[in-house]
């Protein structure tokens, strides 16, 4: 491929301010609860003092890493930003569909979770070491699976992908009042 990836190293979807869209969010039907957390090993993956605002979070990369991934993502919105349940719901919801991809199309061992804030907005990121890009597809009003991206492109303000030398980080932003 000779020249055919320029431009895909920053790739970025701006949401226009005045999208009409963004004003019924209506959240899709019933999705199911993975199964609680089991103790032993897959909790102690973790470490209880681990904190995805100063670096990076590493998660097995394993289905239950999703349920740990929401919670941290709650905590660090509600309790350590005091942002909106709402915003931290949306938020929530994202950061399970970015993990979901990196667990179910990855092949990866292990992935990052990192959440940034500057001025008037929240970025949220989940790295991995696959090259391959995520793409959106059109979904269907019955679609069962494919959402994930869609809903990120509208639940968020910017999202996109940023290659790396190796892997990949996936991102989402949102715009936030500062109080």
């Amino acid at each position: 491929m000779m020249g055919g990836m320029a431009g895909l190293d920053e790739m970025e979807h701006p949401r226009p301010r005045n999208d009409p869209a963004a004003a019924d969010r209506g959240m899709p039907g019933s999705e199911a609860e993975p199964a609680p957390l089991p103790r032993g090993p897959v909790s102690t993956a973790l470490d209880p003092a681990a904190e995805p605002t100063l670096g990076e979070v590493r998660l097995p990369s394993r289905p239950q890493s999703a349920g740990i991934a929401r919670r941290l993502t709650a905590a660090v919105l509600l309790k350590q930003w005091s942002l909106t349940p709402q915003l931290a719901e949306h938020a929530v919801l994202l950061v399970s569909e970015l993990v979901g991809n990196a667990v179910r199309h990855t092949g990866a061992r292990t992935f990052g979770l990192r959440m940034l804030r500057r001025r008037g907005w929240i970025r949220i990121e989940v790295r991995d070491p696959s090259r391959g890009l995520p793409c959106l597809m059109p979904v269907q009003e019955m679609d069962v699976s494919g959402r994930g991206l869609f809903l990120v492109d509208t639940l968020s303000d910017r999202w996109g992908v940023d290659l790396l030398p190796r892997g990949k980080t996936t991102w989402f932003e949102v715009r936030v009042a500062d109080r």
